[in-house]
């Protein structure tokens, strides 16, 4: 069996030890963004720390916890902060709890993150959903033997930001009258923030914001045949663009500054989306 496949199945094994709760929207939450979890109606909490072989947070602002619950009706399993690959983790650690949500049941993978604005139209605070990425400055998680269980050698990636949820959250942000930005990401290693000069070739790319995580998990939950769709929170101009330098701390008081909106419109697209599951 696939080393890391097996890895999977005895991280499963361990959380179904101590719930047997079936989601149908997994949800990601960035820098900043924990206390989204608050809001949940709440049936049992997994910290990382209690499953045998996990990636643990070491990032301040995420907790480090699944919570599972409900939003409405749905039934959710919500991460309380992210693995990232600039933490020392390899690329199929860093992935490994997006894995295992699909594995646990969840067919929809929703993400979210803090972002540094590329496009000119932008300001701190912006919303933007995630239509497409660029995945060539980060590894890619799929590298190495083939988890054949998972999903197939060479998945397409046409249209990784399922079309139907990301018209869910467009009519959901136009109904809660919450300005919504639409583009591409791209993803860094890390941890370092980008270099003008690279803000620059990002732009010439097509790139309209960036960051340290999402693509490799959305490449990952792709090859699962998850449906995916994506919110960017804009908490800085990037650098090059932004006339101050940039710092985490920054980062996270933009995304908690935005959180009351951000709250009302992924809880609202999760219930509709929900609905259509």
């Amino acid at each position: 069996m696939n080393a890391q496949y097996e890895k999977l199945l005895k991280c499963l094994a361990c959380v179904r030890q101590k719930t047997d709760f079936i989601p149908k929207v997994a949800l990601v939450l960035g820098s900043g963004l924990g206390d989204f979890a608050k809001g949940i109606n709440v049936e049992c909490v997994v910290p990382y720390t209690e499953i045998e072989d996990f990636p643990v947070s070491t990032v301040s602002g995420h907790e480090g916890n699944y919570i599972f619950g409900t939003l409405g009706d749905v039934p959710i399993v919500c991460m309380q902060g992210r693995v990232h690959y600039y933490e020392g983790y390899s690329v199929s650690d860093a992935v490994l709890p997006i894995r295992l949500m699909g594995l646990m049941g969840a067919k929809i993978l929703f993400l979210t993150n803090a972002s540094g604005g590329i496009n000119d139209s932008f300001s701190a605070g912006d919303f933007m959903m995630i239509t497409d990425h660029i995945s060539s400055f980060a590894p890619n998680p799929l590298i190495g033997a083939n988890i054949d269980e998972l999903g197939v050698r060479f998945p397409d990636m046409s249209h990784v930001y399922n079309p139907e949820l990301c018209a869910i959250i467009e009519e959901t942000a136009k109904e809660c009258g919450i300005s919504l930005q639409k583009g591409v990401y791209v993803q860094t290693t890390g941890p370092s923030f980008e270099s003008p000069a690279e803000i620059q070739m990002f732009k010439k790319l097509g790139a309209d914001a960036v960051g340290m995580s999402t693509v490799i998990e959305a490449i990952a939950a792709n090859h699962m045949g998850m449906k995916i769709c994506g919110i960017s929170c804009v908490c800085n101009l990037a650098a090059g663009i932004s006339p101050t330098p940039l710092t985490h701390e920054e980062v996270k008081e933009a995304a908690n500054k935005a959180a009351p909106n951000f709250k009302k419109l992924v809880t609202e697209s999760i219930i509709r989306m929900g609905k259509e599951a």
